[in-house]
């Protein structure tokens, strides 16, 4: 699915560079090179603040707990739980864990079947049935930004709702003229080592231009301490090492262009797919390519197409050593952690639809002309 080495031979000596002035400096936690991030990371998101932590799913938390969603940081963490934050059930896991881990009870809506983000219109109906949800958590699954224009009219029209963005796989990604991290009141991000902009291990960031909220985050990441053993509340261990921080800083500067060949590649697969007379309407009667929405630039963190026994192209395509991936072959309502929600086969059938149909196909920057040939070969003839 990635070759990684890659993207590293070219970067090779500047990251080894910045990871020796790590070495050199002795600060290994926090400290200037994660700050340095935090600033740029926050301009290239229009966004006045920026707070690195230790990983996607740490973001996520940080950002709900930070604005009061949920009693994880309370005086009595053993209070009800009375906040519900929606989200997709078709994500992966984070999304949902994090809400809990907040404190939070998750609450879920069913999918766009064309771009697979959150639909709009189903949150709609939720919010109709529990007009108490305090806030909703859309998650801009593949690369491309959840509608954001919709999820705004209704907060909107529910004015305590407060809105968040999941954009574990979107850096760089935009809705109209707006950056990912700059449309909810705060966003989360991962640099786990396969996203567009990749750490080499666990990272991720929050982005917010609200001051308290940066504050708060601030803290919480550092087991709840604003003064140095002084802890004003009970918050955890989620600090961004120096190390990381100046790798992701050293690959910032080359993602604008990572993405463009992100979208080079996705529109010359779209046109190996139409010769090769492969696109479809529906399953039914071939594979189904993505869809981007005219408003949003999409960085195609995956590629990923509906497809006719998608399982069998899957096992033919791993014979012939061309690597794909299912993301997500399980929804997360249908998870057996989850069972204790209390929801069923059945309620959401956009999702569990696509969780039968969905295949990543490789894409990343440095793929090559012959291999998208050599994938889209190998689909026709197992459809041939």
């Amino acid at each position: 699915m990635v070759d990684f080495s890659r993207q590293y031979l070219s970067l090779r000596e500047q990251i080894l560079a910045a990871i020796a002035r790590v070495c050199d400096s002795q600060t290994f936690i926090l400290g200037p090179r994660v700050a340095s991030l935090e600033a740029a990371a926050g301009a290239a998101c229009s966004s006045l603040f920026a707070v690195g932590c230790a990983s996607g799913s740490d973001a996520i938390w940080l950002a709900l707990a930070a604005a009061g969603i949920g009693n994880s940081t309370s005086s009595a963490p053993g209070d009800a739980v009375s906040d519900a934050v929606l989200t997709s059930p078709f994500t992966f896991f984070a999304s949902t864990s994090a809400i809990l881990r907040a404190g939070a009870r998750p609450v879920f809506a069913d999918i766009d079947p064309r771009t697979f983000n959150l639909s709009a219109c189903s949150v709609a109906e939720v919010l109709r049935r529990q007009p108490s949800i305090k806030a909703i958590l859309p998650v801009h699954l593949y690369g491309q930004c959840a509608d954001w224009d919709a999820f705004e009219a209704l907060a909107r029209d529910h004015p305590a709702l407060q809105l968040f963005e999941d954009a574990a796989q979107a850096f760089g990604a935009r809705w109209k003229d707006r950056p990912a991290g700059s449309l909810g009141r705060a966003a989360a991000f991962s640099f786990y080592p396969t996203k567009n902009l990749a750490a080499f291990g666990e990272a991720g960031l929050i982005t917010t231009s609200d001051p308290a909220l940066d504050a708060r985050a601030r803290a919480l990441r550092n087991h709840g301490m604003t003064r140095h053993y002084y802890h004003d509340e009970v918050g955890w261990n989620s600090r961004l090492d120096a190390i990381q921080a100046a790798v992701l800083e050293v690959k910032l500067h080359y993602l604008d262009t990572w993405n463009r060949q992100r979208r080079d590649h996705a529109a010359r697969y779209e046109q190996l797919f139409r010769d090769a007379g492969l696109d479809a309407l529906s399953t039914a009667e071939g594979i189904v390519l993505p869809f981007t929405d005219p408003r949003a630039t999409h960085v195609f963190h995956q590629y990923v197409i509906r497809a006719p026994r998608r399982d069998a192209l899957r096992d033919y395509l791993a014979g012939r050593k061309i690597g794909s991936e299912i993301y997500y072959p399980v929804p997360i309502h249908l998870q057996p952690a989850m069972k204790d929600l209390g929801y069923k086969p059945g309620d959401f059938p956009e999702a569990e639809r696509a969780a039968t149909e969905v295949l990543a196909l490789p894409i990343y920057p440095e793929l090559r002309d012959d291999e998208q040939q050599t994938v889209v070969e190998a689909i026709r003839t197992f459809y041939a």
